[in-house]
């Protein structure tokens, strides 16, 4: 199921592992860790990072969107996908 993250950016959700804020210091380190190593995925078009979703892969996208409203469009795709079955 491949989900709009904000901005036009599209996420595969069946490789998703987590939707994290990123207040914590731990979340903040993760960030920069997986900049440095070219893990993360900037899908925030310039704008504050309020989420990150962690990938199977290892790799980090960076969100603006917060965290609540990715999961209300993961649950409005599934609603959808019930509904035409």
């Amino acid at each position: 199921m491949l989900i709009n993250v904000g901005y036009g950016n599209i996420v595969n959700m069946d490789k998703v592992v987590s939707i994290v804020r990123t207040e914590a210091a731990p979340i903040k380190r993760m960030i920069q860790v997986a900049k440095d190593s070219n893990m993360a995925i900037d899908a925030t078009c310039g704008r504050k990072t309020k989420c990150i979703l962690i990938m199977d892969s290892g790799h980090i996208v960076l969100s603006a969107l917060l965290p609540d409203t990715i999961e209300n469009r993961v649950n409005e795709n599934q609603n959808r996908e019930e509904q035409s079955q």
